[in-house]
């Protein structure tokens, strides 16, 4: 079977390999995705070459462009270069071995074969020449075109001690069945779920990195009920695990707030591809585990969940490994008000709720009314209808206000220090009285978001509480 080559990239790599009498071939996920047709998930080509990978990538990237920067890995025995939107790799064929405790291999000179054994999977393992007798020609020793019709993912080699050799694999496995919607073949998957525990010697940058692979797909759930079922969730991510389960009381049963997470991820993930906005997704419920509570009266509820679990948040990506910065604090604020839009769909929506919520949202309030619009996962089409209707009402309010009262970045019209001059205070409680008192007058309508209606009221409060002006007769 010959595969078409067509881009220069790769008559140039031929000329080089035919040149220095060695044998060369693109192998890996760009070859998948050329047959899937699909476009490349990675910007990235993986060159094998039967001999030095470092010595073919230098004499390349000098034939591609003069002056190329060739970055080189000696330890690993690669190297690679970039070209135009590609990162190019080269590698001597090796094969591999392992030490149990660690998934870092012992690696020695071999032979194609060799490398496609040490392949995660049978459709990685497909090689296509680039020697010019050969070019074009697919090598596919373990059956990996035959998987790729077939949709499924199986190891090259038994997948249990492949799993076992290197458990990150497993994760891979999970994020390429939900990227690609391929299928794990069954004795695939129950190596992973007899491996489970052996990821627990992978570093957690390297599981997050996989798991946000998985959210950035366009059906993440899938990924998250197939770590779920291999047991690899309650190891990686036990929060999220706990969410499982119904619990039923007096007849009354809450719903199963994983599921609920998961779909809610899934619903979002058709309106947006901001990753922190789908960790916030997956995250909005992360609490109700320990808020759950049971009242004849009342039936089930989860009081101060969206709180609680926004101070979940620091822990979880420390865990996790993700950033501890203004993205988990984005995430954190998300989770906090999710539930605040919600709850102006089912009263009467005031100025004043609007104006609070937009104040505290800021500049995030369109990704929060997302999550509150992924939010509604009713299979009654009636009640979704209703929701979404009066969701429309709450943005057309909310467009409403903040024309006119320009609170998205809500800025006090006069701060501090025109209260410290107005008063000839010092910084002390009196400062912080009158400043909310502003806050509160502009979000409850009682005064507009102006300069002169807030230093008005600015004398009003101070009188009240005692203070002098500087002029007395000055602004009022």
């Amino acid at each position: 079977m010959k595969i078409c080559l067509n881009d220069k990239i790769f008559e140039i790599l031929r000329d080089v390999v035919t040149s220095e009498n060695v044998k060369g071939y693109v192998i890996g996920g760009w070859v998948r995705d050329c047959l899937l047709k699909r476009e490349h998930s990675d910007k990235d080509i993986d060159i094998v070459i039967i001999g030095s990978g470092i010595e073919i990538a230098r004499k390349a990237a000098k034939k591609i462009s003069p002056g190329t920067k060739v970055t080189i890995f000696k330890n690993f025995g690669t190297a690679m270069f970039k070209n135009n939107e590609y990162e190019i790799e080269f590698v001597g064929a090796r094969k591999e071995s392992y030490d149990r405790g660690s998934r870092k291999p012992v690696v020695e000179n071999g032979t194609l074969e060799d490398d496609q054994k040490r392949r995660d999977f049978t459709i990685n393992t497909l090689a296509i020449s680039i020697n010019h007798d050969t070019f074009g020609e697919l090598t596919d020793p373990f059956r990996g075109i035959e998987d790729l019709k077939k949709r499924i993912l199986r190891t090259p080699l038994d997948p249990g001690q492949t799993f076992s050799d290197d458990p990150l694999r497993m994760m891979r496995a999970i994020r390429f069945a939900t990227q690609l919607n391929f299928k794990i073949e069954e004795n695939t998957f129950i190596s992973i779920k007899e491996n489970a525990e052996r990821i627990r010697i992978v570093s957690p940058e390297r599981i997050v990195t996989e798991m946000n692979k998985i959210m950035k797909c366009d059906h993440p759930s899938k990924g998250f009920i197939l770590l779920e079922k291999s047991g690899l969730l309650k190891i990686i991510f036990p929060e999220l695990n706990n969410l499982k389960g119904v619990e039923t009381k007096e007849g009354k049963a809450h719903k199963d707030n994983f599921l609920h997470s998961i779909k809610v991820l899934d619903n979002l993930c058709k309106s947006t591809d901001n990753l922190w906005l789908r960790w916030a997704a997956l995250l909005h419920d992360i609490a109700k585990p320990v808020t759950k509570k049971y009242s004849s009266d009342t039936g089930w509820s989860f009081h101060g969940h969206e709180f609680i679990g926004s101070k979940m948040i620091p822990d979880i990506f420390r865990n996790l490994k993700l950033p501890l910065n203004e993205k988990m604090k984005y995430v954190q604020k998300i989770v906090d008000l999710h539930l605040r839009p919600i709850a102006l769909t089912q009263e009467e929506v005031t100025d004043s709720a609007i104006r609070r919520l937009l104040f505290e949202a800021g500049d995030d309030i369109d990704d929060l009314m997302m999550l509150c619009e992924a939010d509604i996962t009713s299979k009654n089409e009636a009640k979704k209808a209703k929701h979404l209707k009066n969701f429309k009402l709450v943005r057309n309010k909310l467009r409403e206000i903040e024309e006119k009262d320009a609170l998205r970045n809500f800025q006090p019209p006069l701060d501090g220090s025109e209260i410290i001059s107005a008063f000839g205070l010092k910084p002390g409680k009196e400062v912080g009285i009158i400043k909310n008192a502003i806050r509160e007058a502009i979000l409850d309508g009682i005064i507009p978001n102006e300069h002169e209606a807030a230093r008005k009221l600015m004398f009003e409060i101070g009188k009240e509480i005692g203070l002098t002006p500087v002029d007395a007769g000055r602004g009022i």
